[in-house]
């Protein structure tokens, strides 16, 4: 089969899977297409652009079914589940894409212009939906990020700050409790968390009822 764009961002998908982006090579690439090395340059210029039509890739394929009567909140609430549902999917490209790739997103992306259109629901002023909107994203993938790296678990595994080596602490503990592990956090409560408060943000800074009125 006849080398080209879409198959190659395909490939290098499935290695990114399987592998992670910095174990993605143009060698490894051109081996999982069966081609030579130098023939992929025909179509893309490094790594790095194929690692931006990888992202496009499966930016593309984000999908959120939006119920006609759903208020902005719950708009909200379903694309960043969705969001997250996509960076489960692909950990590896989603974790480069958030922290390697400030034009992830793009203006004519599905996932913008639902969250765009949602923020102008809520009540936002025109003038202030997209740094409103970036706002949101940040946050999000910020989240996100910290998940699939692993470093929400372990922050939320810190100690408050002023509690280690207190007396009523230590009494509490049973002769065990050394043995006992700590109990993991649940993740997809602090997601909601998050997005509650993101969205209780937004209703108090812009006032709005169900029927869009200020």
């Amino acid at each position: 089969m006849p080398l080209s764009e879409a198959g190659i961002y395909s490939a290098a998908l499935r290695l990114v899977d399987a592998d992670g982006v910095e174990a993605l090579t143009m060698r490894k690439l051109a081996d999982e297409l069966d081609a030579n090395p130098m023939s992929l340059y025909h179509h893309v210029a490094n790594k790095e652009a194929v690692m931006r039509g990888v992202t496009r890739m499966v930016g593309a394929r984000f999908r959120t079914v939006m119920p006609e009567d759903a208020s902005w909140q719950e708009r909200l609430h379903l694309l960043a589940a969705d969001l997250r549902s996509l960076a489960h999917r692909h950990p590896n490209l989603m974790a480069y894409s958030f922290s390697r790739q400030p034009d992830f997103l793009h203006s004519e992306d599905s996932f913008w212009i639902a969250l765009t259109e949602s923020v102008e629901t809520a009540g936002v002023p025109r003038p202030e939906v997209s740094k409103t909107a970036a706002l949101l994203s940040a946050v999000v993938t910020g989240f996100l990020t910290a998940e699939l790296n692993g470093s929400l678990l372990r922050w939320s595994a810190l100690e408050p700050s002023g509690s280690d080596g207190r007396e009523d602490s230590a009494g509490d503990a049973g002769p065990d409790s050394a043995d006992v592990a700590p109990e993991a956090p649940d993740l997809d409560h602090m997601f909601r968390l998050m997005t509650d408060t993101l969205i209780t943000g937004l209703e108090n800074r812009f006032p709005r009822d169900r029927d869009g009125r200020t």
